[in-house]
């Protein structure tokens, strides 16, 4: 299922867009008024200059796509306890305008990181340290996955390849949204996404290198952006895509994964929450 349209079915969890936003006349008053509903969000200052320049370059597209996330923003009252925040849930996709699909492109290639001549006479563990060496002085993450471990996760990625996954936060929580193209999942921001659709900045890519299936394994490179996510936080995203697209998931993480694509009228996104806060007591 395309991911155009898994978006624009999950935005009924929101609140109605406002019709006819593109109309607005754009105005001084109107724009500073934008930019304050913008600001009430806990995460604004992350992405506030991608914002401004949105502001700056498409003054009319901004008043829009500002109006539609205010629109959607369910009320304070509505917020569950725990200092937990909703609003970044909130879809402000407009329904008559599909996302345009990430161009198809090939997968990354190992030997543009490690020259596979080097250690395709090695055993597994000895391609595991090297890998995890290879890495530790790196700001990425890195795992090594067994084949049929991955076969599970792979499967689950095309069944699946749209999802959220919630990001613990000093403020509650932030939802991450990631797509999956190939062997390669690309996680991004919601709020940014919101803002800036298809262009929106990634804070993780996470790939998977299957040159060595012949081995058994298949080596794991996620890259973040520091500006975004800490190393711990770019884990925790990566710890949580595993439990939910494993062959082994627990039934009530594969029934959210599900009602996501097939269901999302029975979509709830606190459950995501519950499902990390169990982790989290575990």
């Amino acid at each position: 299922m395309e991911i155009g349209r898994i978006l624009r079915r999950v935005s009924v969890l929101a609140t109605r867009s406002v019709a006819g936003a593109r109309g607005v006349v754009t105005s001084a008053a109107k724009m500073e008024k934008a930019l304050e509903k913008l600001q009430t969000n806990p995460y604004y200052e992350k992405y506030a200059d991608r914002i401004a320049r949105l502001q700056q370059t498409d003054p009319e597209e901004f008043l829009a796509r500002a109006s539609r996330t205010a629109a959607a923003a369910p009320p304070r009252s509505a917020a569950p306890a725990a200092d937990v925040d909703t609003r970044q849930y909130s879809s402000v996709l407009n329904p008559k305008k599909a996302l345009p699909e990430k161009p198809v492109v090939e997968d990354k290639k190992l030997n543009d990181i490690l020259k596979i001549d080097l250690i395709k006479d090695k055993d597994v563990a000895e391609i595991e340290t090297i890998w995890q060496e290879y890495h530790k002085d790196k700001d990425v993450i890195a795992a090594t996955i067994k084949q049929d471990v991955y076969t599970g996760l792979w499967e689950n990625m095309k069944q699946y390849p749209t999802f959220l996954f919630p990001l613990p936060r000093s403020q509650g929580y932030e939802f991450i949204l990631c797509q999956s193209l190939g062997h390669t999942v690309h996680f991004t921001p919601l709020l940014a996404y919101q803002v800036h659709k298809e262009n929106a900045p990634e804070c993780l890519t996470m790939v998977h290198y299957t040159e060595l299936r012949d081995k058994g394994i298949v080596l794991m490179r996620g890259e973040y952006d520091k500006n975004v996510v800490s190393g711990r936080e770019a884990l925790c995203l990566c710890n949580q895509f595993q439990l939910y697209y494993g062959a082994r998931a627990a039934p009530a993480r594969r029934q959210l994964l599900r009602a996501f694509t097939a269901t999302p009228d029975s979509f709830r996104h606190m459950d995501l929450i519950a499902q990390l806060e169990d982790i989290s007591l575990a």
